[in-house]
């Protein structure tokens, strides 16, 4: 379910100078986000609006025509594509009879998935109940299992009071423990800086492609998987440079538009990576319909990193996908625009790989090289 906001009320838009994501594209995101969390798209809403509406952020008109339609398309979830307040979320939820989800929970949903080291799963769970814990007013929720046992409720404490008290226990603790994880990725980085071995690190729009040019460039076994969010954990290996040299080349977690603000709070363990790297690799997917969009979506969260200033080489990815089975360049790209045209707006200094067949990357390697000693000039 998608709302598409006019923007007249003198809110300040985060996206404010970029070039605006449309709601159909915004939309179809959602619908992929939804197949990767295991869930079966059965059908779409689309509404637009002056302004949301206070109690159910969709239109009445909208919310009952959604719930005449749950006897055709048997759908037991509608996800929104915006965050809800929790205060709407619940009036969704009475009127329409079925769990009602935000963009936001259905990411943090596939951050859970994902997350396969301690690190990923205690980042994961911070945000998961950074969300939760505004939501818990009526809903029924034992959580005393946080505690590993029955029996924790305080002296005239009601069920919702237990709740949020022993959600706010397990965010001190939560974020003690990553507080160490942060101390400890800071020693490593000390100690990597004292080797004197530059560091690259990997950016870009989730399931660019990042995973497979690591593998490519690196030759290690790194985890490619094609879907979203794949790579939650940095991976840091070793690549070797045409002057013999080595860089270290570190992957992190992929960007995404609308990404949950508890996400960016509780990832910072992680994403303080990008803060030792001399450079950022931006890997774009050039065959992407919205490939500009997501760019300055990408772009926009570095600058909310305070990373903006980083020396930045642009990378446009898959481009395996633009030739046919002789290897002529293709007239139109797939999603029907002149490959001309499609490249046009990167400029020169980008660099035109296919990670997964191998194109372009002694290119690739010749301009990191270069970028990196350019920053070693210059640096004081």
């Amino acid at each position: 379910m998608a709302a598409e906001i006019k923007r007249g009320d003198g809110r300040a838009d985060r996206s404010a100078g970029l070039r605006r994501w449309s709601t159909q594209a915004s939309l179809e995101e959602l619908a992929l986000l939804a197949d990767t969390a295991g869930a079966q798209v059965v059908g779409y809403a689309l509404q637009r609006l002056e302004r949301p509406n206070s109690a159910t952020y969709i239109g009445r008109g909208k919310v009952q025509e959604i719930a005449s339609q749950q006897g055709a398309l048997d759908y037991t979830t509608v996800i929104f594509d915006d965050e809800l307040s929790p205060s709407q979320q619940r009036t969704l939820e009475k009127e329409l009879e079925v769990k009602v989800l935000d963009r936001t929970a259905l990411i943090l949903d596939i951050f859970a998935q994902h997350a396969r080291t301690r690190e990923g799963r205690l980042q994961v769970e911070l945000a998961q109940h950074e969300y939760i814990l505004p939501r818990l007013r009526g809903q029924w929720s034992h959580l005393e299992r946080l505690e590993g046992r029955i029996g924790t409720r305080g002296p005239g404490e009601t069920q919702l009071e237990t709740d949020r008290r022993l959600i706010r226990n397990r965010i001190s603790a939560l974020k003690r423990q990553i507080e160490q994880v942060r101390r400890q990725r800071a020693l490593h980085r000390r100690q990597r800086a004292r080797q004197g071995m530059p560091v690259a690190s990997l950016v870009g729009y989730t399931n660019a492609g990042k995973s497979t040019l690591m593998r490519a460039l690196s030759g290690a076994d790194v985890l490619v998987e094609g879907k979203l969010f794949a790579t939650l954990d940095p991976v840091t290996r070793r690549v070797r440079l045409p002057s013999g040299n080595d860089v270290l080349l570190t992957d992190t977690v992929g960007f995404i538009q609308k990404l949950p603000t508890q996400l960016v709070a509780a990832f910072r363990a992680t994403l303080e990576e990008l803060t030792e790297a001399a450079l950022l690799v931006h890997v774009v997917d050039i065959t992407h319909p919205d490939a500009v969009q997501q760019a300055e979506t990408v772009e926009a969260t570095l600058a909310d990193l305070a990373l903006a200033e980083k020396p930045l080489l642009t990378v446009l990815n898959k481009a395996d996908l633009l030739v046919d089975g002789d290897g002529a360049t293709l007239q139109e790209a797939p999603q029907g625009e002149a490959v001309g045209a499609l490249l046009e707006p990167w400029g020169p200094e980008a660099v035109v790989i296919s990670a997964e067949k191998g194109w372009g990357l002694e290119e690739l390697r010749r301009r990191v090289e270069a970028a990196l000693a350019e920053v070693v000039a210059v640096s004081p």
